[in-house]
């Protein structure tokens, strides 16, 4: 059975693609700021995720939609100050790629000078393939993401999975590998079939990382305020809760407050 690797002392693209080789499943999740992403690269994540969801979770937005460039170089500053270990991936958001590779190419270098970080992501497929290719040829590494993609969400109508049809599921394959002969290091698939996913797993030779996507690829990521219980609303199939910080926090603050109330904080013993 994979076990996690806590030797290495900083991952790469290059452990990562060792991780696919070797049978270790990859583990990821999103981080936007300096406190919980040294919580998680403590913990020995593989890979964290500043991803365009924190347009949702950190913002309260509906859609990833409304987050600027600067927005994310600012959450991906705060996450790799608190790293030591996991890689770093950096989500482009919308509007800073689509219009031209160009356009793609300087939102790419700015993330990478401006934040640190390792590499970025990217949505689509044939769409973005002179932009991932211009990005990749000055030195950044790019990651890829098939499936639901978010950005696109007012052209699909909808958050159901992907895919389903033998028109779509052909064409999210032939992105894949596509993605993979332009050079992208791996892949990001998301609420896909289960089968159709391990069908790219097996047919392109760079990890491929589901969510929603089943057990049959190289790695998994989630959100991370939805698997720590913060985000209660969101109830999708594919997410598993390990922790219900919802309550713990409620019950906390509300402990607070009472003690406030109550003058029993702070007590002799908490104050100078």
């Amino acid at each position: 059975m994979s076990v996690h690797q806590s030797g290495i002392k900083r991952i790469t693209t290059h452990q990562l693609q060792a991780m696919k080789e070797r049978g270790e499943k990859i583990s990821m999740l999103t981080a936007y700021d300096f406190s919980m992403a040294k919580l998680l690269d403590g913990a020995g994540i593989d890979v964290l995720l500043v991803g365009d969801s924190a347009s949702n979770v950190m913002a309260g937005y509906e859609t990833t939609l409304p987050i600027t460039l600067d927005h994310m170089i600012y959450h991906a500053s705060s996450v790799i100050r608190a790293v030591k270990r996991a890689f770093v991936v950096v989500d482009i958001p919308f509007g800073s790629y689509q219009g031209n590779s160009s356009e793609a190419l300087r939102s790419a270098i700015r993330i990478m000078k401006e934040s640190g970080a390792h590499a970025v992501k990217m949505e689509g497929g044939h769409e973005i393939k002179e932009s991932v290719v211009r990005i990749l040829s000055a030195g950044v590494p790019v990651m890829g993401h098939l499936g639901l993609t978010p950005q696109s969400i007012f052209k699909f109508g909808t958050y159901t999975v992907r895919a389903k049809d033998d028109e779509e599921a052909d064409k999210l394959i032939e992105d894949a590998r596509l993605l993979e002969e332009c050079g992208c290091f791996a892949i990001v698939v998301e609420k896909i079939p289960a089968q159709l996913a391990k069908k790219v797993a097996q047919e392109v030779k760079i990890p491929i990382i589901g969510i929603g996507a089943g057990g049959y690829v190289d790695g998994q990521v989630l959100v991370m305020q939805d698997m720590l219980g913060i985000n209660k609303e969101f109830k999708p199939r594919f997410l598993r809760r390990y922790a219900d910080l919802d309550t713990v926090v409620t019950d906390a603050v509300s402990r607070y407050i009472e003690d406030v109330k109550a003058n029993d904080f702070p007590n002799e013993n908490e104050q100078y």
